[in-house]
C-alpha cells in the first residue's frame, strides 16, 4: 500500500455510566427501544401484538408458578457488567424487600431470562445469549414464534451455553431454579 501504514478505525465502547448519562442529558429517551450490550447501544425491534401477547403469556404463567419465592419482570434493565444493560424480555429474580429499586440485577440475582423473538431471533441466538452466558446467566429460554418452539440454554460457559434444548409446542419446561415446576410449552406459545 504504499509505503503507508493503513489506520485502523477505532470504536468506543459505551459503558452503563455513559448510557445513563445520555439518557439523563435527554440524547437518549424514553421513547428509544434501545438496549446496551458489550458496549454498543442496540437498537431493539418493534413489538408486535403476537409479542406482546407472548410475553404477557409468560408474565401470567410465571407469576402464577414462582411469585411467592421469586419476582418476575417485564423488560426491565439486568445490570450484566459495566458494559452491558440489556432488557429482556421476562426475568425472573431473587426476590429482594427493594424490588431492586437500590440497582438493577445482576446476573447472580438472575433466575432466569425470557426473550421472546420473532424477527429479533438472530440477535437474540447469536449476541444475546452469548452474552448471558459469558456474564453467568444460569438460564435462558428463546421463544421462537415462527417455529413455535422455546430453546433451552444452560450451563453458562465463557464460550456460549453449554446446553441447548428445543422444547416443541407438545413439550414441557422445567425451570432449574424451581424444583417441580412444570409448564406446558403450549401454554406460553398460546393457541
Amino acid at each position: 500500500m504504499g509505503g503507508r501504514a493503513m489506520s485502523i478505525l477505532k470504536t468506543r465502547r459505551f459503558s452503563v455510566d455513559d448510557y445513563h448519562r445520555m439518557i439523563e442529558a435527554g440524547i437518549l429517551g424514553k421513547g428509544d427501544r434501545v438496549e446496551l450490550l458489550d458496549g454498543e447501544i442496540v437498537e431493539m425491534s418493534p413489538i408486535g401484538g403476537e409479542h406482546a401477547a407472548c410475553v404477557d403469556r409468560c408474565n401470567h404463567i410465571l407469576m402464577r408458578h414462582v411469585s411467592e419465592v421469586a419476582q418476575v419482570r417485564i423488560q426491565g434493565p439486568i445490570e450484566l457488567d459495566a458494559y452491558s444493560e440489556p432488557e429482556p424480555d421476562v426475568s425472573v429474580l431473587k426476590r429482594r424487600a427493594d424490588f431492586y429499586s437500590g440497582g438493577h440485577p445482576t446476573p447472580t440475582e438472575t433466575l432466569l431470562l425470557v426473550e421472546v423473538a420473532k424477527s429479533s431471533l438472530a440477535y437474540d441466538r447469536l449476541k444475546k445469549a452469548p452474552a448471558y452466558a459469558r456474564r453467568g446467566v444460569r438460564e435462558l429460554w428463546i421463544v421462537d414464534l415462527e417455529t413455535r418452539t422455546i430453546e433451552v440454554y444452560r450451563g453458562p460457559q465463557a464460550e456460549g451455553y453449554a446446553s441447548l434444548e428445543v422444547v416443541a409446542e407438545d413439550g414441557v419446561l422445567r425451570p432449574l431454579a424451581f424444583e417441580g415446576v412444570e409448564i406446558p410449552a403450549r401454554e406460553i406459545l398460546g393457541g
